[in-house]
């Protein structure tokens, strides 16, 4: 992050000062955070808190915790331009039901990899697999032949009606 909002020697405001159309003094607290060629950053913080607002919470703040906060403001402003009734939490609940549903499709997946394993060792008679090493030179069917613990230790359950949560068994 740039230390200052002005160039040094010139007497270029800090984009707050710039929009607010004001003199940039020394020590303004906008300046370190809201430099002069990110117009757009302190304009939607500027929208959504209010420049009052927003230099009051920076100058009650420590200055080493100044940039995390102008950091969170502008994620939250810009979530509010974005989605002015949900902001933030808009976004948290978007990727919480991208999450759930990578989730049900990852339990799908392994449950039909449980039932295709299961299904591949019933059709071979008395132990027969061509996946075990004396079966197959490949290194690959070596390391797979190899392994003679399951890999899942539970069963899934998938009620198909509902096309959703799977119930875990152990």
């Amino acid at each position: 992050m740039k230390e200052s909002g002005r160039k040094q020697g010139a007497a270029s405001p800090c984009a707050a000062c710039k929009l607010l159309r004001r003199r940039c003094a020394q020590d303004c607290v906008f300046a370190p955070y809201f430099p002069a060629d990110e117009p757009q950053k302190f304009s939607n913080v500027h929208k959504v808190f209010g420049a009052s607002n927003v230099n009051k919470m920076l100058q009650e703040l420590p200055v080493h915790q100044r940039g995390d906060a102008v950091s969170s403001i502008v994620y939250e402003a810009n979530a509010r331009v974005r989605d002015p009734v949900y902001g933030c939490v808009g976004a948290i609940s978007s990727l919480q039901q991208q999450i759930d549903a990578l989730q049900t499709q990852l339990a799908l997946t392994q449950a039909e990899v449980v039932h295709l394993r299961v299904r591949q060792t019933a059709s071979f008679p008395h132990g027969f697999c061509p996946t075990s090493p004396s079966n197959s030179g490949s290194p690959t069917f070596k390391l797979m032949g190899s392994q003679t613990m399951p890999i899942f230790d539970m069963d899934m359950v998938v009620d198909q009606a509902s096309l959703g949560e799977p119930m875990w068994s152990f």
